[in-house]
């Protein structure tokens, strides 16, 4: 229970403070950071249903929706994204780069992966929307919170020796991202009716490209950091919801 406060309360706005915050709590909301991400795809299929049905042009939706989801997560992911991108971008040892990722300003590099980002989520929310997919929503959020299971697995250390990074770095035995991983294949095929091979697909998409990101933040940071996890569930959601509207 104390791990699932602390995951809501990482990764939401919502006031549920964890009775103690150590390794094991870490690991535990880790763990269920896929859940939490399900109730948030909930809480942004619903607001998008609302916006729609209160007449909202379908890219103003979109956008409202994207903002909003951003609100109840403080921005975090948002910031790690943009951090991560300055830092795979700059020159430089692994120091170099994480300096850069600590400066917390915002480079050429982030604005643009920023605009993008939302860009391609608000669009495709409006196709979502249009057809009234409103699970996929559900699903896109549930992927990327699993991003952190993922990308928190054996094997695969922490870049510092402080920060969450190195309390949830390599807690994640394979046979539980692969459990996970394998709900969510399961629950892509009823995502989309009428092209039920889509969610798959776009999980599948979501789990290569964690491999190949991560394996890439490993030679150029030395390992994840919190704002690498933020990254990939920035990426992963961005992923899923534009494969989605390929149909």
């Amino acid at each position: 229970m104390n791990g699932l406060l602390l995951a809501v309360s990482w990764l939401t706005v919502l006031p549920f403070p964890a009775r103690e915050v150590d390794a094991r709590a870490c690991r535990q909301a880790i763990t269920l950071a896929p859940v939490v991400g399900a109730l948030l795809g909930v809480f942004g299929a619903v607001l998008l249903w609302g916006l729609s049905a209160l007449g909202a042009p379908g890219l103003l939706a979109g956008l409202l929706t994207v903002a909003a989801l951003a609100l109840v997560t403080r921005g975090m992911h948002v910031d790690g994204l943009a951090d991560t991108v300055d830092g795979l971008g700059c020159y430089g040892p692994p120091e170099r780069a994480l300096s850069v990722m600590r400066d917390g300003g915002a480079g050429p590099f982030a604005v643009v992966a920023l605009i993008i980002v939302v860009g391609v989520q608000a669009v495709a929310l409006a196709e979502l929307a249009a057809s009234g997919r409103w699970l996929t929503v559900v699903l896109a959020c549930a992927v990327s919170r699993a991003a952190f299971v993922f990308c928190c697995r054996r094997g695969l250390p922490s870049a510092r020796p402080e920060g969450m990074g190195s309390l949830v770095a390599g807690t994640q035995p394979w046979w539980l991202v692969a459990c996970w991983w394998g709900v969510l294949l399961l629950g892509g095929a009823f995502a989309l009716p009428g092209s039920w091979w889509l969610g798959p697909i776009s999980v599948l998409l979501a789990g290569a490209f964690l491999l190949v990101f991560t394996a890439h933040v490993r030679r150029r940071f030395g390992g994840i950091t919190g704002d690498v996890l933020g990254a990939a569930a920035e990426l992963t959601t961005t992923l899923v919801l534009a494969v989605s509207v390929l149909n």
